[in-house]
């Protein structure tokens, strides 16, 4: 009974969130995850949130298309494209996109499609509800309309079509993908390739397109020069990113935490991140020497009830030695620590005037 698994809609997940748990793992959409949070909010039940995201594939000038292309393509039409952490933005350089863009639409192009247990030789299957045919259908059309290029697929097959009874869209390819277009603002979840030429070999217009996003939860670099990868990686929000490799590979390493940030969410599952994140954290100071059933160093007599009038100097001078920016500083706190022990505590004279006819009541009563 470790793992239990309930199916259903809306209503069993609701009960899933509000019955109790004492956290919440949510994977989906951005709609449904804001009405996870507010939920979980009433009950302040811990949440994790991974909301999917749009992650930016970056190929530099030097880099080659003839060792990514197949990569490229695995990335975005396996599962057709249905995966949270998956290329969803292709950042081609000018030195390398038109050949980039040639050899990965030959490949597509000779991709076969249908039901997935019909044939080994299937390459795409189909999409998971009826109603994302449209939206990506839409999201291809609003580029076109706007100066995209189509070079693979791009339509929902017509009726006559063998594919029409089933829920198929075309792996896709757009090329000269500009980012006023709906389909580099929105989550696509399906088999398009988006391609968007970085002008000039710019590592900083990469950077500062891959980052004109709401989404954030991995990217990949490409690049001959490792360090420069790596750098760009660095530099793309994201909360995980691969250096000359799909960024896929962050998942299939379990030590590694999984999320990101923006809308794609927060917080962290996998890992010892998301391990230490299902536990209950208690933090416990224990003294290691006892002494007469008590602590084995006593109170300071410079801070003991009632006030000896010492207690702000003692506290700044030990405050000093503990924090102080240089050893000089703390050795002065050292001194200071000193001359309050050895300086005896002032007599009731001296002791403020309210506390002195505070004490006088008491006396008298």
């Amino acid at each position: 009974d470790l793992v239990q698994i309930v199916t259903g809609y809306g209503e069993a997940g609701e009960a899933l969130i509000t019955g109790g748990a004492d956290k919440i793992i949510f994977v989906g959409s951005v709609q449904v995850g804001r009405k996870v949070q507010e939920a979980c909010a009433k009950t302040l039940t811990p949440l994790v949130l991974e909301l999917g995201g749009k992650d930016p594939f970056v190929i530099c000038d030097d880099a080659s298309p003839k060792a990514i292309e197949q990569l490229a393509c695995r990335g975005v039409y396996q599962n057709m494209g249905q995966n949270c952490a998956g290329p969803e933005r292709f950042l081609v350089y000018e030195g390398v996109y038109q050949e980039f863009c040639d050899r990965v639409s030959k490949i597509v192009n000779q991709m076969c499609q249908g039901p997935t247990l019909s044939s080994d030789f299937i390459d795409c299957g189909a999409v998971r509800l009826p109603s994302h045919l449209k939206h990506l259908q839409d999201l291809v059309d609003d580029a076109v309309s706007k100066g995209a290029k189509l070079l693979a697929g791009g339509f929902v097959p017509r009726k006559a079509s063998r594919l029409a009874q089933g829920q198929f869209y075309p792996p896709t390819i757009l090329s000269d993908v500009t980012e006023d277009m709906r389909i580099m603002k929105e989550e696509i979840f399906g088999p398009i390739m988006c391609i968007t030429k970085v002008k000039k070999n710019s590592d900083a217009e990469a950077i500062r397109i891959a980052n004109n996003c709401d989404f954030a939860l991995s990217s990949c670099a490409f690049s001959a020069n490792k360090k420069r990868a790596s750098q760009l990686v660095s530099s793309m929000q994201a909360g995980m990113g691969s250096v000359n490799d799909l960024e896929g590979t962050t998942y299939l390493s379990q030590s590694l935490p999984f999320g990101g940030c923006k809308s794609s969410g927060y917080d962290r599952f996998a890992g010892p991140e998301g391990l230490r994140g299902l536990c209950h954290i208690k933090s416990i100071v224990e003294d290691r020497f006892v002494f007469h059933g008590g602590p084995f160093l006593a109170m300071p007599a410079q801070v003991t009830y009632p006030s000896s009038g010492q207690g702000a100097g003692f506290c700044k001078a030990l405050i000093t030695i503990m924090y102080g920016y240089s050893l000089m500083d703390r050795a002065r706190g050292v001194m200071q620590i000193i001359r309050w022990s050895l300086t005896k505590p002032p007599k009731d004279e001296h002791l403020p005037t309210a506390l002195q006819e505070q004490q006088e009541n008491v006396k008298s009563k």
